[in-house]
C-alpha cells in the first residue's frame, strides 16, 4: 500500500470520468466502471491477495467521508485486523437483496393487509432484480437509476412507488450500520434533479360519468348477463371501490338486516365500513347466492374472486372511457346537487375520512339511518326510466 495520501482534489474526483481506478493514496481509489458508474474502493494486499472492498457511491460518499472511512480501514491493518473477515463477523456485508427481504419482513405486521405485503415484496424483488445480489454499503445513484429509468415514463406510479421503497430499505441498512452516506434513492434535492418530475394530472381525477346520463347507462348495464356486470352495478348502487366489491364474501352480508360490513381490514381508511343495501342491490346478491360461503361475486376459478380487471374491461366492450371509481365521483355530484342530504351522510356514504380532526374526535356514529335513505334515493335515480328528448318541429 502506498504511503502518498490526498493525491486527487474535490474538483479532480468530481470530473474524472476514464474508466478504471484513480488512487487518492493510502488504498483508497476512485473505480469507474465502463458504464460510467463511480464508486469509492479500498484495495489492499492479505495473504499474497489483492482485497477490494466497497465504500460507497461518489455522489453519495464525500471525498472527505471517503478518505475517513479509508483512514478506519488502514488503522483496522496496523492492528492486524483483516477489514474484510471483521465485516463479515459483524454482518456488515449483506446484499440489498437480505435487506429488503428483511425490512418487508419487520414492516409487515404495521401494514393493514397481507396484499399490501405482497406488493412490496414483488416490486423489490421483480422491479428491483437488477441491485439484489448487490452489497448494500455498495449501492449507488446510479445503480438506483439503472433500475428506475425503464419504469419511470412506461409506467411511473409503479416507478415512484419503487423508488420509495428503495429509499425506506436504504434507510434502515443506514440505520442497523450496514452503509454510510446519504440515501442514493432520495427524491427531493437529489433523484428530482435527475429524473423529469411525474406528471399527476391523472391522478385522483377519474373519468366520471355525468350523473344525468347514469339512468340510460344504467339501462344498458342490465342487459348484459356477466357476473362482472352485476358486480359493476353493485359498486355503483352502493359507491363503493372496486376492491371492496370483488373482495366481498358472504360472511360480510347480513341478508336480513340488509347490511353489508367491510371490515376494517379491506377498507382504505382502515376502518369498518357499514353499508346499507338498496332493495335492488339486494336483488343482485340474491341473484349470486350459491352455498354463501366465498366470495359473492366469485371468479371462473374454484376459490378465486372475480378478476381485479373484469369490471374495467366490461366497461371497454361498452366503448365507454368511464372508470369504475369515477361513479364514485358520480354519485357524490348527484347527492350534492340534487339531494338535500348533508355534506356528512355523503362523505360517509362514500367512507371517506373526516378531515376536521376536532369534528371527528366527537362524531361517534355513522349515521346509518340517513345513509340508507341516501342510498335508497340513489338507487331509485339509477332505476328512473331513461329520458329520451323528443325535438318539437313547429308547424
Amino acid at each position: 500500500m502506498g504511503r502518498s495520501l490526498h493525491k486527487l482534489t474535490a474538483i479532480q474526483a468530481a470530473k474524472l470520468n476514464k474508466p478504471g481506478r484513480h488512487s487518492d493514496g493510502g488504498g483508497l481509489y476512485l473505480s469507474i466502471d465502463e458504464r460510467g458508474r463511480r464508486r469509492w474502493v479500498f484495495m489492499y494486499t492479505r495473504g499474497g491477495k489483492r482485497v477490494e472492498l466497497g465504500l460507497g457511491g461518489r455522489r453519495d460518499l464525500s471525498l472527505a467521508d471517503a478518505r475517513a472511512e479509508a483512514a478506519t480501514l488502514r488503522a483496522m491493518l496496523a492492528s492486524g485486523t483483516d477489514p474484510k473477515v471483521e465485516r463479515a463477523r459483524d454482518d456488515k456485508v449483506q446484499t440489498f437483496g437480505t435487506c429488503a427481504d428483511a425490512y418487508v419482513e419487520a414492516m409487515q405486521p404495521s401494514w393493514r393487509n397481507a396484499k399490501h405485503a405482497a406488493q412490496w415484496k414483488m416490486t423489490l424483488t421483480k422491479y428491483a432484480a437488477p441491485i439484489r445480489e448487490r452489497p448494500v454499503d455498495d449501492i449507488t445513484t446510479q445503480d438506483v437509476l439503472d433500475v428506475l429509468q425503464p419504469l419511470w415514463t412506461r409506467t411511473p406510479e409503479t416507478a415512484e412507488r419503487l423508488r420509495g421503497r428503495i429509499e425506506n430499505v436504504l434507510d434502515a441498512a443506514k440505520a442497523k450500520g450496514l452503509r454510510t452516506g446519504e440515501n442514493p434513492a432520495r427524491w427531493r434535492g437529489h433523484l428530482n434533479q435527475l429524473l423529469p418530475k411525474r406528471q399527476r394530472l391523472a391522478r385522483g381525477h377519474h373519468a366520471a360519468l355525468a350523473y344525468d346520463l347514469v339512468p340510460d347507462f344504467m339501462a344498458n348495464l342490465r342487459t348484459r348477463s356477466a357476473v362482472a356486470a352485476r358486480a359493476l352495478e353493485f359498486a355503483i348502487l352502493t359507491a363503493s371501490r372496486s376492491g371492496e366489491v370483488l373482495g366481498a364474501t358472504w360472511n360480510e352480508i347480513d341478508l336480513d338486516k340488509k347490511l353489508w360490513v367491510i371490515p376494517a381490514t379491506r377498507m382504505k381508511a382502515g376502518r369498518e365500513h357499514r353499508a346499507p343495501l338498496s332493495a335492488r342491490a339486494m336483488e343482485i346478491i340474491e341473484a349470486q347466492f350459491d352455498d354463501g360461503t366465498g366470495y359473492v361475486f366469485a371468479g371462473p376459478k374454484p376459490g378465486k374472486p372475480l378478476s381485479s380487471m373484469a369490471m374495467a374491461m366490461l366497461l371497454r366492450r361498452m366503448k365507454s372511457d368511464i372508470t369504475v371509481h369515477g361513479f364514485r365521483s358520480t354519485f357524490r355530484d348527484w347527492a350534492s346537487e340534487t339531494t338535500g342530504f348533508s355534506h356528512e351522510v355523503c362523505e360517509m356514504a362514500l367512507a371517506h375520512t373526516i378531515a376536521n380532526k376536532a369534528e371527528a374526535a366527537y362524531r361517534r356514529g355513522d349515521l346509518f339511518d340517513k345513509r340508507r335513505k341516501l342510498m335508497d334515493a340513489w338507487a331509485g335515480y339509477c332505476a328512473a326510466w331513461p329520458q329520451k328528448i323528443v325535438p318539437l318541429l313547429r308547424a
